[in-house]
Formats: structure tokens, sequence, C-alpha cells
């Protein structure tokens, strides 16, 4: 019996005749928005120009944004390449007829590698620093868009979880069922929180933000065993591999995590900061 079931029945957009206003867009609007003034304080305490601030702005939307589309063409989608290769990089998908989707099938490992290249990018261009002293202080918002991001996508009803009969459960209607799944979407959401929490500590009430490497390492380890966890209530995204030992989301988490704990126990900065 569930003591708590929830019928998940959401308008997932707003129309306005000419165009679409879907709230997914609007989460990850929200999380950039509220990125930007979380890395403007941090900026500032580090005494850096907003010049530098606005180019990490753009560098990070298109670095991320780019990067998770890509990322779940490769990982979940890959038949796009040949099927409908222009609805990869537009919010338009043009096979069975023109239609506006907004930017759907976004992978948070695509997005996590790309955000990594565009930081070097950045810094080598603008910032003139290290990488990793980039890294760790934008790992802190990323941590909080993790956060809107999986709000968006329970509102959209996918990366549903599996079913379930405990206590608690939520009954997906958009998706024609009746039988209450894992809200996997709201659980990943709910530990983010923490993440950032944990994060926003370390940088403001600690030191750790001088140790090269040491709070990108912590977020790689928090965030992607986050989702290792997780992954085990989750339907299967690539149906081809749900009979594996582990789903395509662990084994991808898995090198960030053994690479988050390089950073913050083994990594030693050849050089100092400038």
């Amino acid at each position: 019996m569930f003591l708590l079931q929830i019928d998940w029945d959401p308008i997932k957009y707003i129309d306005l005749g000419f165009f679409k206003l879907h709230f997914y867009s609007m989460m990850w609007i929200v999380a950039f928005i509220l990125g930007f003034y979380i890395t403007k304080r941090i900026y500032k305490n580090e005494e850096q120009s907003e010049e530098s601030l606005d180019s990490l702005f753009i560098y990070s939307v298109i670095g991320i944004m780019l990067g998770a589309r890509l990322g779940h063409v490769i990982f979940y989608q890959s038949e796009l390449i040949t099927e409908d290769f222009f609805s990869i990089f537009l919010p338009f998908k043009f096979k069975g007829g023109f239609e506006f989707t907004g930017f759907q099938g976004l992978a948070s490992h695509g997005a996590a590698i790309a955000m990594i290249i565009s930081m070097y990018i950045y810094n080598k261009k603008v910032l003139h620093k290290t990488v990793l002293w980039i890294l760790d202080r934008v790992v802190i918002p990323v941590a909080l868009g993790a956060v809107f991001v999986r709000i968006g996508n329970f509102i959209n009803s996918e990366i549903i979880g599996k079913e379930t009969d405990s206590a608690f459960g939520v009954v997906f209607k958009q998706l024609g069922e009746t039988q209450p799944r894992h809200p996997a979407q709201l659980y990943e959401a709910f530990c983010y929180v923490f993440v950032f929490l944990i994060l926003f500590y370390f940088y403001w009430k600690t030191k750790k933000s001088e140790q090269q490497g040491f709070l990108f390492g912590l977020f790689l380890v928090l965030l992607w065993t986050v989702r290792f966890f997780v992954e085990y209530v989750k339907e299967a995204q690539n149906i081809e591999r749900a009979d594996w030992l582990l789903n395509t989301g662990q084994l991808l988490s898995i090198p960030f995590i053994l690479i988050g704990l390089y950073f913050m126990f083994v990594y030693k900065p050849k050089t100092k900061l400038a």
C-alpha cells in the first residue's frame, strides 16, 4: 500500500502561438542565471574583472549546452547522426515534419567533459591562471545548476525511475502509466543540493580553495557518486544495455569518481599560482 502516491501530469510548456516556452528550457535558464550571480560573488572575492566574468558565462553556456547535446547523441542516441543530423545542434526536429522541440536530450557526462575543455580554452585566452583554478570555482555554481536540470527532467517526465511498490511513488500520467515509479529525478536533485552546499562551505569557510584541484575533485566524487547510486532505481536509457551489470550512466561515472579522488588526495601542482 502506498502512503504517498503522486499522479504527475503537469503542463510542459506555455503555448504562445508562434513559440512554445518549455519549462525544461526555463530550468536551464534559471540554472545559468543563478550560476552567474554565484560566480560573480566568487570573482569579486578573488578580485577578478567583470570582463573575465562575462567571458566565462559565454564559454560556459556554449560548452555545457554543446557538450550535453553531443554527449546524449554519442552515448544514447547515435542514430540521430544519420537520421536527423541537424536536430543535434538545433532546437528543432526535421524527421517526420518540422517541429520546434527546444534543446532536448542532454547528457550530464557530455556536459562535464565539454565544461573542462571550454574552461581550458577560457583560461588560455582570457584568465591566464591555471585550468584547475577556474575549475575549483566554477564547480560550485555547476552543482547548483544540476539541481534545476533534474527538476526540469521531472517536469518533462523523462529519465524516470523503475516501478516501485514502496511507500512513495509517482505515476507519470503523460507516459500513459498507472504504476508508481521512483522519482529518480527528484532523488538526484535533492542530493545535488547537498553537493552544492558542501562545495559552498569548503570554498567560503575553509582554505581548501588554496589547494589546487581539491574542490574540483570533491565535486567529481560527490556528484558522480550520487549519479552512480541513483542509477540503480532508474530505467535504462538504452534498452539494449538494460541487462548489463552496470548501466551506461554508472560506467561513465566511475572514471569521473577516480579522477576526483586523484585531484583530492594525490595531485600536487608543479608550480604555484601566479
